[in-house]
Formats: C-alpha cells, sequence, structure tokens
C-alpha cells in the first residue's frame, strides 16, 4: 500500500492569461513593495520594451534593473547582481525572461541572505553527494528578497525552490535550495513569449515535457504530482506542435505555459527525477548545452534505458501524448523530430573528447542514484552518451 505526506508549496499564485504588466502591477501594490529590482534577459532588454513596460507600470517603485545575466547563472553573474540589489536597497524582486534569469534571482536572494559578496563564498553552499550516494545540503538562512517571476521559456524553474549556477571557472553547475527562493508570484503572459526566439521556445517545452515524464517514471512519485504530470504532458503534446505550426497562436502558447506549471508539481514536493535531468546539468554546465536541447537529446535514450523498470508508467506517457501502444522513448523522439529541434549531441558541437569528463561529473549529480534503473558507474553514463552522440 502507497504511503506518503504531500506538502504544499511556499508560492502564494499564479496569475494566467493575462497582460504582464497589468498584473505585476497589482502584485507589487498587493505586496506592498517600494523598491523593486527588475532583473530581465539582455536581449529581451536590447531588441523589445518589454522593460519599458515594467518601467512605465511600476514608476517610482522602480529601484533597479539588471540584464547582465550569462546562460546558466554563471556565479559571478549572480553576486554582481547580488551586490546590485543589495547597494539598490530592494524589497522585490522581479524576473522577466528565460530560466537563467529566474535562477539568477532565486541565487541573489540567496547570497543577500547568506551573506555572500564574492563567488568562491558560495562552494560553502552547494549540494553535494555523501559517502551513501544521497543529497547533502549545507545549511542556508532564508532569503530576505523573495520574487515575483514573469517567464519567456517553458523550463519552469520559477516554479521550484531550487537553482542552478555555474562555476565558469572548473565548468561545473553546482545545486542550490532554501524554500525561501520560490518565487512568491508566478505570471504568465502568453504574448510576452512571442518575443523568444522559435528554437528556445519549443526546446524549453521538451523540457518541461522531461520535467513531467521524470516525475511520472520516479522511483518517490505521488499521486497529486502523477495527475499533473499527465495533465502536462496532454497539454504540451498538442500545444507545442500547435506553436510550431502558428506562432501567433496564444491559445496554444498558454497551453503551453501551463502544461510547463503542471510538469513542475513533483519538483515543488520533492519527487526525484531521473538520469535525463543528472545528465542534462553536466551537459548545461560543462558543454554549454542549452537546457532544452539537453532533454531533448538525453530523454529519449534514458526512457529506452529505463524501460525494463518502469513500462506501466511509460506506458502512460504514452497514452498522454495521444500515441498509446508505442514505446515512450520513440513518442518523445517523436515529437522532437515533429518540432524540427536537435537529435544528437554532434549537432550541438558536443566534442567526443568531452564525453568522458561529462559522465564522470554527471555521477556527483543528485538525481543519477534516483534514476529508476540504477546507474553504478560512469561507464553506463558514458554508454548513453554515446547512444546520443
Amino acid at each position: 500500500m502507497q504511503t506518503g505526506t504531500y506538502s504544499y508549496p511556499p508560492m502564494e499564485r499564479v496569475i494566467y492569461g493575462r497582460p504582464f504588466a497589468e498584473a505585476l502591477a497589482e502584485e507589487v501594490a498587493r505586496l506592498g513593495a517600494g523598491a523593486v529590482f527588475l532583473m530581465a534577459g539582455g536581449t529581451l532588454s536590447r531588441e523589445t520594451d518589454v522593460v519599458r513596460q515594467v518601467q512605465d507600470a511600476l514608476g517610482a517603485r522602480l529601484a533597479g534593473v539588471w540584464t547582465r545575466m550569462g546562460a546558466h547563472s554563471p556565479r559571478t553573474d549572480v553576486v554582481a547582481a547580488a551586490n546590485a540589489a543589495r547597494e539598490a536597497k530592494a524589497d522585490l524582486i522581479v524576473t522577466l525572461g528565460g530560466g537563467s534569469v529566474t535562477d539568477g534571482a532565486k541565487m541573489v536572494g540567496f547570497c543577500l541572505g547568506n551573506e555572500v559578496t564574492d563567488p568562491a563564498q558560495l562552494d560553502a553552499f552547494a549540494a553535494r553527494m555523501g559517502p551513501d550516494g544521497k543529497l547533502v545540503r549545507p545549511p542556508a538562512k532564508p532569503s530576505p528578497l523573495r520574487s515575483i517571476a514573469i517567464p519567456t521559456t517553458l523550463s519552469a524553474g520559477e516554479f521550484s525552490a531550487t537553482a542552478g549556477c555555474t562555476d565558469t571557472v572548473r565548468q561545473v553547475k553546482q545545486s542550490y535550495a532554501h524554500p525561501t527562493m520560490m518565487p512568491r508570484v508566478v505570471i504568465l503572459d502568453p504574448a510576452v513569449t512571442r518575443h523568444t526566439p522559435e528554437w528556445l521556445f519549443l526546446s524549453t517545452g521538451i523540457r518541461a515535457v522531461d520535467h513531467a515524464v521524470e516525475d511520472l517514471c520516479s522511483t518517490n512519485s505521488q499521486p497529486f504530482s502523477d495527475g499533473a504530470s499527465l495533465h502536462a504532458l496532454r497539454l504540451l503534446s498538442r500545444g507545442l506542435p500547435a506553436v510550431h505550426d502558428d506562432p501567433t497562436d496564444l491559445a496554444a502558447r498558454l497551453d503551453c505555459q501551463l502544461g510547463a506549471w503542471m510538469s513542475m508539481v513533483g519538483s515543488q514536493v520533492g519527487v526525484m527525477k531521473g538520469a535525463s535531468h543528472g545528465i542534462g546539468h553536466m551537459l548545461g554546465g560543462t558543454a554549454g548545452v542549452p537546457h532544452g536541447y539537453t532533454s531533448c537529446v538525453m530523454l529519449p535514450h534514458v526512457l529506452r534505458f529505463n524501460a525494463p523498470v518502469n513500462a506501466e508508467r511509460q506506458r502512460w506517457v504514452s497514452e498522454a501524448m495521444g500515441r498509446p501502444g508505442m514505446a515512450a522513448g520513440d513518442v518523445v523522439a517523436e515529437l522532437v523530430a515533429r518540432l524540427g529541434l536537435p537529435r544528437r549531441l554532434r549537432d550541438l558541437g558536443v566534442p567526443a573528447e568531452l564525453l568522458d569528463r561529462i559522465a564522470a561529473e554527471s555521477m556527483h549529480d543528485r538525481y543519477i542514484p534516483a534514476n529508476p534503473r540504477p546507474i553504478r558507474s560512469a561507464t553506463v553514463v558514458r554508454h548513453l552518451l554515446d547512444l546520443a552522440w
């Protein structure tokens, strides 16, 4: 008999289908914030008017704007932004952009709460694998600066209390977490996603598919997250092709945003993912592969590898994605191909000589020990990388 406990996350509300500037102004007023620190994507701030829309909506409540957050949230950028937010005496962060900006804002709050003023100090707080293979998170103080997130991609990090942050010296992406890193509010406006490059929107949609699939197939899944993951796969498997065929279809874009939200219910309560995420973290931090692309390339192979131990769960995946009777790995690969996204590591410029290092680093990721089919050596990871290369 299944037993467990479901704990609701420390997020207050999700607002969807409304213009972001209008909803943001209302939320800032509701929260009583008087010094908002806006973190926005660099390209978004240079090539669109969205920052101006925030400035018009907030007026004197806007205390600072930060637009320099590199891919995979480099710790140098994170600490520099935290120092700027401290100087601005910010009492709320607003993010407008993709996963790197979202994670960057979480890390800014983390740095402020733990008096981090130099990138090297973050080593003391990074998660690590213990001798027993279990994840160890050093104690950390709460963030004094919470956020409102306005995502423009579908990677959905705004719905979790964890963040990835890259040490660019060692080229390693590390994990950090605290319940107060989760945004207080998320605003989903499909119109603002029209500024997102098609490859980025669609590939992060596959990242959301990866969230839902690995949660559904997890060894510690929960009934509530199972239901959300199944609905996420229904929304994403119809919404992503619709956006690919007609980028102006705002209803399809909202389906994708809602699917990305649903895909994160398991992450909010500690459902463990598997090797697609574990390897993907290293492909991002070590080889510079965008989040969405790591899922496009790795998820089909990981599903095929895991099929001997979770075939029933994988049947649920295929049914939810509208392809009953087809192997789940093939269903995901079919969707990736339908969207015109990369399917091989070599197509992403990952050199073969880097695969051994990626395999070795992956063994330190928290999701490798949690993979449904045990992975006990870097040799197995290297095999999966070879299949994907």
